[in-house]
């Protein structure tokens, strides 16, 4: 299931309990960053034994336009990931709705 832009914000917002990853590259990243921990989606397979203790959390994943997360998402879900959300038009559909801001 994805999750909106407004939904996400609202989540931080009240500190909601999930665990928030970028999977875009090191450059995007620092150019405009809401918090996400970075990890490149190349680097997602060689993340899952650091993301294993997470497989029962909620996660949200998130790119530029919503596709690079589209494919991880699908990645963690294979790898036996519950409830995975991608965040639907990424960090342009947050720019559209917000701004450059957290």
């Amino acid at each position: 299931m994805d999750i909106t832009v407004k939904e996400l914000k609202e989540k931080m917002a009240n500190e909601d309990g999930f665990i928030l990853i970028d999977v875009r590259e090191p450059h995007e990243h620092a150019d405009f960053d809401i918090g996400g921990n970075l990890i490149p989606l190349g680097d997602v397979p060689t993340a899952l034994p650091e993301l294993e203790e997470y497989k029962d959390s909620e996660i949200i994943v998130y790119c530029r336009s919503g596709r690079r997360s589209a494919t991880a998402q699908a990645f963690l879900q294979q790898n036996g990931f519950k409830n995975v959300r991608n965040l639907e038009g990424g960090m342009l559909a947050w720019e559209e709705a917000f701004g450059r801001t957290k």
